[in-house]
């Protein structure tokens, strides 16, 4: 829910006060879809607004696969860093604090 969310707040055109979340999404944004990835907040707002409803649908999938993609290396790097223990712990109960 927090992608749709997101696309809702650049569909707006709010141009200020996105979360730390939602910058997150929207870097996941620009990485899952070239065609946003030197665009302003505005200019992928114009890019969604001009989606249609199946397509919506496969970039919000896309998005949620590059931000869990994301979290997999984040895991990896964290259990190469940190002993089996400690990184098990680290991966199940932290959470990426996202709600997808």
């Amino acid at each position: 829910m927090a992608i749709v969310d997101t696309f809702t707040k650049l569909i707006f055109g709010e141009e200020d006060d996105y979360s730390a979340s939602e910058l997150q999404i929207i870097q996941a944004f620009r990485a899952a879809d070239a065609n946003v990835l030197l665009d302003t907040h505005r200019d992928m707002g114009q890019y969604l607004r001009a989606l249609g409803v199946r397509e919506m649908i496969q970039t919000v999938s896309v998005v949620q696969a590059q931000l869990l993609s994301g979290m997999d290396s984040l895991d990896d790097t964290i259990g190469h860093i940190l002993p089996d223990s400690a990184s098990h712990q680290v991966g199940s109960q932290a959470g990426s604090g996202l709600d997808l």
